[in-house]
């Protein structure tokens, strides 16, 4: 992650399409990015953590699994790219960087 600005850099440098899990690459100039919001996940971890420490043993508790997927897609970089996004694949994002 302390590299995101870098590594995208490098990869439009070498024109490598890029796409990841962690939207802080599609916003530091990856093409894209698809994978959960991990803002409400850490926050969603906070209840786990608040009834370990009350006691409750980790292996009693249930799977959450995240609900909230982001699809990121950065306009600029795909221009950089020569890439042509379709219009129907930016209808699926959640956020277009232009």
């Amino acid at each position: 992650m302390a590299n995101s600005k870098a590594l995208a850099e490098l990869s439009v440098k070498s024109r490598l399409v890029t796409m990841t899990a962690y939207r802080t690459f599609a916003e530091a100039g990856a093409l894209m990015s698809y994978g959960p919001n991990y803002f409400d996940s850490y926050k969603a971890a906070a209840p786990y953590v608040d009834k370990i420490l009350r006691g409750d043993h980790p292996a009693d508790l249930p799977i959450d699994q995240s609900s909230k997927f982001e699809f990121v897609v950065n306009l600029k970089t795909a221009k950089a790219l020569g890439v042509d996004v379709p219009a129907s694949v930016l209808g699926f994002a959640s956020e277009v960087i232009e």
